[in-house]
């Protein structure tokens, strides 16, 4: 005996076993029960919501032989009558079932107008389910208008859809519209129970609450990963650690580590989570979609007295989460909110996955990086902690025991030796002095995040008068970036369309903190310098 999938074994047969979409089911059922059956129905939402179901059951509920005679009494079609069985075989040819996917010309339509001219040779009503309706195309669209604006008393058309804004208004003005909505967690997680009861297959709930979540509101995809999963640790108990290993996602522990590196700004400890989360077979753009999820719980706990309400975690994971949250500013969190949801934007067309994630965690770490008005908050939120902790004045401290006093041994002053200032080079060339003058514009010209590489850079000279990117060595991810486009010609050829001339680049890495001013001066600030003399 063939196998079947569990989301076509557990198909709802009847209105009363759809799961969610209560509002629309009741609709229904009243239409029936008091004769008022339209014409044209448009069912909207996303996917795995019931829309396709609800159109069967609809059809069934119009043609069974045991509601006809008894609408008042109506519930749900019998399912035991010549007319369900029929319908529910496929065999009936009262229900039409047609994918607008792959049957979107005029020609198809046309049919369609042919057909509807003939009365159902059994039965009520003829019923048109036309699933993705918005693939038809414009032609076909203007072919259906008139049959769906005026069709026999025989004849219902039901369009499903997953993208309703695509439709004609035209067609839209001529139907019903009900909106499928998202199916809660919760009621996932139910049915999903319900399930696993009923095929004796032994599972955590917090596996299957774990499955509801990822199932993000479609019912069809929470079988489909509950499916996966039994098939992956068969005649086993199902876990929450088998869910994750099987769904590739992580584990709330890894947040809460990585959470403390990022405000602790150790960029080494979350290079190596990263690196942990990698080695582990996870999927990135899951990671990053399940860690801006973390970031708002976070956010709402630090903001909101009552969230526990609104959020579905553990006990004990919610005590973490709470401590980690009062750790936490609420503007930080809104940044790395902001940073994480653009970067899963760019890792859905990126081949370069990893090194956006890299780039993207670094920033939450290092805000001096950046330049927008949220980041520079950050900076001083940060500055003014320091402050109050008092690691400037340790620093202070650390670094006057550090610096011989001038003359102390002979004349038993207290004055500090100045730092060496920087050396400013003889002659600056012109064309490189003009690259300086318009680099902020320059890095604009170049797309993201290529600009923002360029953008970290600090603009010296090298020995032979070529124009130095100096990188520090907390920007080492920035520099290898650039390295390569440096290499390939690729910077030369940008500047050089910016200002007309060419300008042979070099790029750098210093690993001498101490010695960056000295070793590399900052153009920037020595033209500055030079206009202002002038």
């Amino acid at each position: 005996m063939s196998y079947t999938t569990l989301y076509r074994k557990f198909r709802p047969e009847k209105f009363e076993e759809v799961k969610g979409q209560e509002h629309v089911v009741t609709t229904l059922k009243n239409q029936i029960r008091s004769g008022r059956v339209g014409h044209a129905y448009l069912f909207c939402g996303t996917r795995g919501t019931g829309k396709t179901t609800v159109a069967k059951i609809f059809a069934r509920a119009v043609n069974c032989q045991a509601v006809k005679g008894h609408e008042d009494q109506m519930q749900s079609p019998c399912g035991q009558c010549a007319m369900c069985r029929a319908i529910s075989a496929g065999s009936s040819m009262n229900v039409i079932e047609i994918d607008a996917a792959s049957n979107n010309g005029v020609d198809n339509i046309r049919e369609i107008r042919e057909e509807v001219a003939y009365p159902p040779a059994e039965g009520s009503y003829k019923v048109y389910i036309i699933d993705e309706v918005h693939m038809l195309s414009i032609g076909a669209f203007n072919a259906l208008l008139k049959t769906l604006e005026e069709p026999p008393a025989y004849v219902i058309f039901i369009l499903a859809t997953t993208e309703a804004h695509k439709i004609p208004i035209t067609i839209l003005s001529r139907c019903q519209r009900y909106d499928f909505r998202r199916i809660t967690a919760e009621t996932i997680a139910g049915h999903l129970r319900e399930l696993t009861e009923r095929e004796q297959i032994q599972a955590e709930e917090r596996a299957l609450q774990y499955v509801a979540k990822m199932a993000d509101g479609s019912m069809r995809d929470a079988l489909s990963l509950l499916e996966q999963c039994i098939s992956y640790h068969f005649g086993e108990t199902l876990t929450y650690d088998m869910t994750l290993e099987v769904l590739g996602a992580v584990d709330t522990q890894v947040f809460h580590r990585l959470m403390q590196a990022i405000l602790l700004e150790q960029v080494p400890q979350v290079m190596e989570t990263i690196e942990e989360v990698i080695m582990q077979g996870r999927e990135l753009s899951q990671f990053v979609t399940d860690f801006t999820w973390y970031l708002r719980n976070l956010l709402l706990l630090r903001i909101s007295d009552d969230a526990e309400k609104v959020l579905d975690v553990s006990g004990e994971n919610l005590a973490v989460m709470k401590e980690e949250a009062a750790q936490a500013d609420p503007g930080a969190l809104i940044r790395y909110i902001r940073i994480f949801s653009d970067l899963s934007n760019q890792l859905r067309y990126s081949a370069q996955k990893r090194v956006l994630t890299e780039i993207a965690l670094i920033r939450l770490c290092k805000p001096q990086m950046e330049s927008d008005t949220l980041d520079l908050q950050e900076r001083v939120r940060q500055l003014e902690h320091k402050i109050e902790s008092g690691q400037f004045a340790a620093a202070a401290e650390q670094s006057a025991g550090k610096t011989p006093l001038r003359g102390s041994a002979e004349k038993g002053e207290g004055r500090r030796e100045e730092a060496p200032a920087a050396p400013v080079p003889k002659a600056i060339p012109a064309e490189v002095k003009e690259v300086v003058k318009n680099w902020a514009a320059i890095c604009q010209k170049v797309p993201m995040p290529e600009s923002m590489y360029y953008q970290q850079a600090k603009l010296s000279l090298d020995g032979d008068n070529r124009l130095l990117l100096v990188y520090e060595k907390e920007n080492d991810v920035c520099y290898r970036m650039v390295e390569e486009r440096v290499r390939s010609g690729e910077l030369d050829r940008v500047i050089e369309k910016a200002i007309g001339r060419q300008v042979q680049c070099r790029v750098h890495l210093n690993e001498q903190e101490n010695r960056s001013r000295e070793l590399f001066p900052d153009l920037a600030d020595i033209i500055k310098m030079e206009i202002v003399e002038e």
